[in-house]
Order: C-alpha cells, then sequence, then structure tokens
C-alpha cells in the first residue's frame, strides 16, 4: 500500500513519484534547450544541424567584453554580500536580543525591498545616484545590491536565532566571558548555517539582479545580465547560450556535492 494512501500503479510507482517527475521536466526541459543552442557554430541563435562547435565557449574567456562582465559582477556580488551579511547579521542579533514589538516592527520595515517593484528601486536610485555622483560605479551598485540582499539575510539568521536558547549567552557571561566572547563562542556558532544560507542568498540576489542595473551603471560597471541584456538586443549572441549552460553546470555541481555530503553526514 502506497504511503498516505496514495494510489499506486501496477508497478508499485507511486502517483506522487510521477507528478514530481512531470513537473520538474516541466521546470528543467525549456531550460535544457540552451545546451544544443550553445553548441551552435552559427553566429546567431540557432540548432546545430551539420556540426558542433565549442567556440562561443571559448569566447566567454577570450572576449573581453565577457571576461569584464564576469569579473564585474563578481566584483559587485562579493562586496554586496558582505555588506549585506555585516549589517543583516548585526541587525538581527540586536532584534533577538531586543525581543520589543519595535524590532518587530523594523524587521517587516526591512522587508520592502523584497515587497516594492524593482523598478521602483531604479528610478528611486537613479535620482539619488545622479545627485550624489555615484552613478556607474562599483560603490553605488554595491551598496543598491546590498540593500537587495539584505531582508534574506535577516530573514534566515532571524530563523536560526529562534532556535537558539539566550540563556546560553547569559550562562557564558557568568562564567567568565565577556559580550564579545559570549557572541563569538557560543551564539555565532549556532546560527553558521543561517548566516551561509543568507550570504547566498545575497550573493545570488546581486549576480542575478538586472533592472537596477540598467539604471544606475553605463560603461564603467557592467555586470553579467546587463550584459546578457545587451546581447539579446543587439544581436542575439550564442555565447549567452553558452554562459547559460556553465552556469547550469555549475548549479548541478553545487547541488550534487551538497547531497553527497549530506548522505555521507547521515550514514
Amino acid at each position: 500500500m502506497a504511503a498516505l494512501g496514495v494510489p499506486s500503479t501496477h508497478n508499485g510507482i507511486s502517483l506522487n513519484r510521477i507528478v514530481a517527475w512531470l513537473a520538474a521536466s516541466f521546470l528543467l526541459l525549456p531550460i535544457l534547450v540552451i545546451i544544443p543552442i550553445s553548441l551552435t557554430p552559427e553566429r546567431y541563435l540557432s540548432l546545430p544541424t551539420n556540426a558542433i562547435s565549442f567556440r562561443h565557449y571559448n569566447s566567454l574567456v577570450t572576449d573581453g567584453r565577457w571576461t569584464k562582465s564576469i569579473v564585474d559582477s563578481l566584483v559587485v556580488g562579493i562586496g554586496a554580500t558582505v555588506l549585506a551579511t555585516g549589517l543583516g547579521v548585526a541587525f538581527a542579533l540586536g532584534a533577538w536580543r531586543l525581543g520589543a514589538p519595535l524590532a518587530k516592527r523594523l524587521r517587516l520595515l526591512l522587508l520592502a525591498p523584497i515587497i516594492v517593484p524593482p523598478i521602483v528601486h531604479a528610478v528611486a536610485f537613479y535620482r539619488a545616484w545622479a545627485t550624489l555622483g555615484l552613478l556607474d560605479t562599483y560603490l553605488g551598485l554595491i551598496l543598491i545590491h546590498a540593500m537587495k540582499g539584505l531582508p534574506f539575510v535577516v530573514l534566515t539568521v532571524a530563523g536560526t536565532l529562534a532556535n537558539v536558547d539566550p540563556r546560553l549567552e547569559q550562562a557564558a557571561r557568568s562564567l567568565g566571558a565577556n559580550p564579545r566572547q559570549a557572541m563569538g563562542w557560543v551564539v555565532l556558532p549556532q546560527i553558521k548555517a543561517g548566516i551561509i544560507a543568507g550570504a547566498a542568498f545575497a550573493f545570488i540576489t546581486s549576480w542575478d539582479e538586472t533592472i537596477v542595473a540598467l539604471f544606475v551603471t553605463s560603461r564603467a560597471v557592467t555586470t553579467l545580465p546587463r550584459r546578457i541584456w545587451e546581447g539579446l538586443a543587439d544581436n542575439i549572441d550564442p555565447a549567452i547560450a553558452a554562459l547559460g549552460t556553465v552556469m547550469i553546470a555549475l548549479t548541478f555541481a553545487a547541488v550534487a556535492i551538497s547531497t553527497l555530503r549530506s548522505t555521507a553526514a547521515k550514514a
């Protein structure tokens, strides 16, 4: 009998498993189409017919426009992640210690970057950054991306802090630890998973952000999403498909490594 009363086929395959595979296929198959497109020898997006070519993968490392975009995205993403993680952890810890209604209201206020449409951010930051001279600068884009990644850090760290007993920090203080030692030795190790998850979300948010980058950057800073956008608008460069294939491969590799480590830890 299938678990939870879910009917099974005569081969013992549950209906849940069939639906899960159908849903996974619906989500993944359209993405996987870019893999054969990335192997086309043509200069435009098309499926390879008589031969395959890796020229578009080669252009990712030899074309200065692509390498600059990758470096720019890494610089902005790492800077925004460090800033968002530091501010988010500090805010979550402060709110955890206060435990007051004011902290809850401030936590809801920090969710605004998720709720407000990106186009509103883009227009507002364009006007503000034009006044402050931060248009088309690394600092200007790092500050914006840090603001957009901050809510994810606060949410993940606050979630892990909910399972931390405040009396542990008090016990450390009673045993002679100063506030910094109690925080570093007792609290931070228990919320390490939330900090890492929040930092990962902040980096992904920066790496994938397009709309604000289109408004506040031009030539000096060209992130990867902006470069992809320009490639689609100008000449539909197949290197975009090659880049997408590389990112899919990296994502699958990260998921596989995480799954193997979880399986090994449970064994």
